[in-house]
């Protein structure tokens, strides 16, 4: 028979209460659950409250108005999920229910932790090492690409490379991005561009997706065959957010195809702005060039006239002129002094006399007319030949000189220059000039050409 217990040792049932909520909250105060979803009830406040099950118990569970805001995942009725939370109790009613903070699907759950495994087995090996990766060239001549055919990722893809004024060619590898086949069609894919030749750089891609989505560029066997093409390849799979296996085994990760293609015609886009600033500053080295040239061979024109040879003799004649007239002075004053000195004066103007004279000074002229001749000739020989290197230069970076190096130019039937993929709709007729010729083109939805002479 028990004895009557003291009045002290008796609890009240909120100290009981409080008591389990105590040890129940600390002992889970984080764990994770599996369990299916029923009676599943979304309150107006926001909450949603159901009960998580399997095949022996069930446990009542919420999930609060902040947690469910931010979660991705739409809750049903049936749905099998993993959920982390926290074991509450409700004191005024004696019951316990899980408080839940986040909850993935359970399939995704596996995948998830398949993923985890992969790139932990896959990195110790080496595959996403650093040193393994190869460079991304700057100025790519021919991409290829393996995606949908029919997806938004290429259409994005090829509307950057054409606003970007990228020139070079990509080359499509159809594959089937998503199911069961998708990693399969892939790799097969990858052969092709292996075999192409002067692949420059090789792009993987789709768009964004779920983790099932994206699987197939989780593969094992697609993950190391990007790590040991011989190809660089540019992984760009999904979304910013979206990470897969293969972005750490490809050489470099684009967030989206949008900018794998922004990373491809970038050094395309710094080398025409340099090769512009290089138009820009040889134009106005040119015009100053030909302007200093011309007013030095204004200046030479100057010193040329007054220095001809009419001029010279001209001035020499009014030398002469002078000279006559101060001998004639001297020999009058002579004759007046002496007999003798007009003799002396008569011998002395024997070895002035003009034509011994101008024959020295037409002598010296003519040496200085070769003299500026061939000086004159020297100057504009070196200008033709600075003047002629500068057009060289002009004529390489033509229009006429690009398509002697195999480019093309595509015009509309009203002649304009087409630079955009947009306005080419089924049937409309292009013209396509290349450097030995014209040629009318039909374009049709499917990309093919239809040609006429």
């Amino acid at each position: 028979m028990h004895l009557p217990p003291k009045q002290e040792n008796i609890c009240s049932i909120s100290e009981l209460t409080s008591g389990i909520k105590r040890t129940l909250e600390d002992a889970y105060a984080a764990v994770w659950v599996k369990g299916e979803i029923s009676n599943l009830r979304r309150q107006s406040s926001g909450h949603i409250y159901f009960s998580l099950k399997d095949a022996g118990a069930q446990i009542s569970a919420v999930v609060f108005r902040g947690n469910a805001a931010r979660m991705k995942l739409q809750l049903q009725d049936g749905m099998e999920i993993v959920a982390l939370g926290n074991l509450s109790v409700y004191e005024p009613r004696g019951t316990y229910q899980l408080i839940i903070r986040e909850c993935i699907e359970e399939g995704a759950g596996r995948l998830q932790a398949e993923f985890e495994r992969l790139k932990r087995l896959l990195n110790a090996e080496g595959l996403f090492s650093p040193a393994n990766k190869k460079s991304i060239p700057l100025l790519p001549r021919t991409v290829g690409i393996i995606t949908s055919p029919t997806g938004a990722a290429l259409r994005d893809f090829l509307s950057i490379l054409t606003r970007r004024n990228w020139t070079g060619k990509v080359i499509l590898f159809p594959a089937v991005v998503q199911g069961k086949e998708g990693a399969r069609d892939i790799l097969e894919k990858m052969k092709w561009a292996e075999a192409y030749e002067d692949l420059d750089l090789l792009v993987i891609g789709r768009g964004g997706g779920s983790l099932e989505d994206l699987w197939n560029f989780n593969e094992e066997a697609l993950v190391r065959a990007v790590a040991a093409c011989k190809t660089p390849v540019i992984s760009a799979v999904g979304h910013e957010i979206d990470f897969v296996l293969t972005d750490f085994a490809a050489d470099k990760r684009a967030e989206t195809p949008s900018a794998a293609a922004e990373l491809i015609s970038s050094g395309y886009v710094d080398f025409h702005q340099r090769i512009q600033q290089v138009g820009i500053a040889l134009t106005r080295s040119r015009t100053e060039q030909l302007r200093e040239k011309s007013q030095t061979l204004s200046h030479m024109g100057d010193r040329l006239r007054s220095h001809t040879p009419t001029r010279f003799v001209e001035n020499r004649h009014l030398r002469l002129d002078e000279l006559l007239e101060r001998m004639r002075s001297r020999v009058e004053t002579g004759v007046h002094r002496s007999n003798n000195g007009i003799a002396v004066m008569t011998e002395r103007f024997k070895s002035l006399h003009p034509s011994k004279l101008l024959e020295l000074r037409v002598a010296k002229t003519e040496e200085f007319k070769l003299r500026i001749r061939r000086e004159v000739q020297h100057q504009l020989k070196s200008e033709q030949n600075r003047l002629v290197a500068i057009e060289k230069r002009f004529v390489s970076v033509s229009t006429d000189s690009a398509l002697q190096r195999g480019y093309a130019i595509l015009r509309d039937n009203k002649g304009k220059l087409v630079t955009q993929c947009e306005p080419l709709n089924d049937g409309k007729m292009v013209e396509i000039q290349m450097k030995d010729g014209r040629r009318k083109a039909r374009i049709h939805r499917s990309d093919q050409l239809d040609l006429f002479s």
